[in-house]
């Protein structure tokens, strides 16, 4: 909650070229752990993540890679080579909206896989989820190799690589320990070698809203107080302090079974990069915005899902949204195999669109497109890649995407 203290934060240019990776897999497969073990820093700091011992909310580091001869290291030694921000995602079968969320912010992800236990119902719904937001950079981290024997990982291996064929074939797989720091070094290389994502600093700024703050601590004097912060990640155009912005869809209010929306319009009083302090906020890692708004706004990850503009740049709210969608052949997120029926006219489905999940009511049904009334508006682009769930057993599972036309 110190991240905004402006006697010990110096500004700073941080280069364009940052790469933002998500940690994905099964629950207790080891993401936090690995994302601890490469960057020193724990993801979970929600209270209740840590009395869990689970990932509920999306986590966060950033490190900077270095190249000391042929080795590499975050501790600063050698020549930098690559800046990542990791984006470490639930992989709790109830959180999938909350992974989805995740990948809407990133270019390349780790699959995390324990050798132990192998291929499980969440690790493919995720590898499904990756596909659907066209992540198409990938290294999978075989890990808790020290739970295992060598006949044994050999064989976790071969179902990795078989269970990736057809989705992603030319992958890397890592042999791991995050508890033992087996091969941490191999995975910072492979970092190095994915391409630099393309960046578009030209056009009108889009910034991804996945999580918001009140960091003022009880008895701050009035005049050091901070307005909301709103944290995710500019996936092109640029921002700078003083910029007058819009929020949209703002504030949702449900009343009597009817949610009404409060639209935004505040100024950029300062801009991070992680804990770096700018002046102007380029695509790429995870990035804070301090607003003029009330702090209490941003409280609890109030503004979630919002999307971020110069203020009369962003599209108008999209109620009913149309998609030309392709349904999956079997529900990829449960232990038995279910095969997913037709979408029917007035079906309740959930759509997962950028870092914002709305539900809403199927009103219209053709063999490649639907059209869904929805409880929330959005702001839709044309193209985007939108993840639709169904209530199956009681949870939102994925059963297909589509993409807004």
């Amino acid at each position: 909650k110190n991240f905004m203290s402006k006697e010990k934060i110096q500004e700073k240019n941080i280069k364009d070229d940052v790469l933002n990776v998500g940690i994905v897999g099964h629950i207790d497969h080891g993401k936090t752990t690995l994302l601890y073990k490469l960057s020193g820093k724990w993801a979970d700091t929600h209270s209740e993540e840590l009395k869990r011992g689970i990932t509920i909310k999306l986590g966060y580091a950033d490190i900077t890679i270095y190249k000391d001869g042929e080795k590499y290291n975050i501790n600063g030694k050698g020549e930098k080579v690559r800046e990542v921000s990791f984006v470490d995602a639930p992989g709790h079968e109830m959180l999938m909206a909350t992974m989805l969320s995740g990948a809407a912010l990133i270019d390349a992800a780790l699959l995390v896989v324990a050798a132990n236990e192998g291929i499980k119902p969440q690790t493919r719904e995720h590898v499904m989820a990756l596909q659907v937001k066209g992540i198409k950079n990938l290294i999978v981290i075989q890990n808790k190799i020290d739970l295992v024997n060598a006949e044994q990982a050999e064989k976790s291996y071969k179902e990795i690589k078989e269970f990736l064929k057809g989705k992603y074939d030319e992958v890397p797989v890592i042999p791991v320990s995050a508890q033992q720091e087996i091969n941490i070094e191999t995975i910072l290389k492979a970092l190095t070698k994915i391409p630099n994502p393309k960046r578009d600093n030209s056009k009108n700024p889009i910034f991804f809203v996945a999580r918001s703050f009140d960091i003022n601590l009880p008895g701050t004097k009035p005049e050091d107080l901070h307005g909301a912060i709103l944290g995710g990640t500019l996936k092109q155009g640029v921002l700078k302090i003083n910029d007058e912005i819009e929020i949209k869809p703002g504030r949702i209010i449900k009343e009597a079974n009817k949610y009404h929306y409060e639209t935004f319009k505040t100024r950029i009083l300062s801009l991070f990069k992680g804990s770096k302090k700018i002046s102007e906020l380029t695509p790429g890692g995870s990035a804070s915005i301090e607003t003029e708004l009330d702090m209490v706004l941003g409280k609890g990850d109030a503004l979630a899902g919002n999307v971020i503009s110069l203020a009369g740049k962003l599209p108008e709210l999209t109620q009913n949204l149309k998609l030309k969608y392709v349904l999956f052949p079997e529900v990829f997120g449960v232990n038995e195999k279910i095969k997913v029926d037709p979408i029917k006219h007035s079906e309740l489905l959930m759509l997962s669109i950028n870092t914002s999940t709305s539900g809403g009511t199927i009103i219209s049904v053709k063999s490649d497109e639907i059209e869904i009334s929805l409880r929330v508006p959005v702001v839709a682009f044309k193209e985007d890649n939108v993840g639709v769930a169904r209530n199956i057993q009681g949870h939102w599972r994925l059963i297909g995407w589509g993409k807004v036309v």
